[in-house]
């Protein structure tokens, strides 16, 4: 299997390049995976957190903390290559670890991997959702939670504990993938996002939450 890591860093190589020939022509670049729908603007990422190179998204889960369906770096040249020399990491510990695992659990486990053995790195930090800044091995590192920016409703229907009205990415994983379509349609005629995360609610339970 393929990290999904691979095309995200051979991208960030060629721009490298470029941003070496007009360091001034900056870009920010948000990578997702293909079920991922954007609700509302990010920009203030960028904005609110002027310190980053790379961001990721986290939530409370013991053994995979970090979902790589979301991945930010801001445009800059130093850094995109850190951003570029991080996931060239969480590549080699995939290849070296995680290979035998499913493509997205073996990426999310390296990701996790590369984070956890950053020795000062506070696993605690991981229980709140609040966004926090940590350095890791020369890369400054956004962590977002993921109930506002990789937001996944709960595995069935009838299990409704409350939902983000603040979202800004919606996660259509698993069987929540049929839905994709219509509730971007729905969301796109009325530009209620509370009547559209309502409609995912209903999508059911799936084995294949990651």
């Amino acid at each position: 299997m393929v990290s999904p890591c691979i095309p995200f860093k051979t991208f960030l190589e060629m721009r490298h390049k470029e941003l070496a020939q007009d360091p001034g022509r900056i870009t920010h670049y948000i990578f997702t995976d293909s079920d991922i729908a954007v609700v509302d603007d990010l920009g203030p990422i960028f904005h609110n957190y002027p310190d980053f190179h790379l961001a990721l998204t986290f939530r409370n889960n013991k053994d995979q903390p970090l979902n790589s369906g979301f991945i930010a770096v801001r445009g800059t040249m130093d850094a995109v290559l850190r951003a570029k020399i991080f996931l060239q990491e969480v590549l080699k510990v995939y290849s070296s670890k995680y290979m035998k695992a499913s493509q997205m659990l073996g990426d999310q486990l390296a990701l996790a991997w590369v984070i956890k053995s950053h020795p000062s790195f506070d696993l605690k930090r991981f229980t709140k959702a609040q966004a926090f800044l940590e350095d890791v091995d020369g890369a400054s590192v956004l962590f977002l939670p993921c109930a506002i920016y990789n937001w996944t409703p709960p595995e069935g229907a009838g299990q409704f504990h409350g939902m983000p009205l603040d979202v800004k990415v919606v996660h259509f994983k698993g069987s929540r993938k049929r839905l994709m379509l219509e509730s971007w349609n729905f969301f796109s005629s009325s530009s209620d996002i509370s009547d559209m995360l309502c409609l995912i609610l209903s999508s059911g339970r799936t084995k294949y939450d990651f």
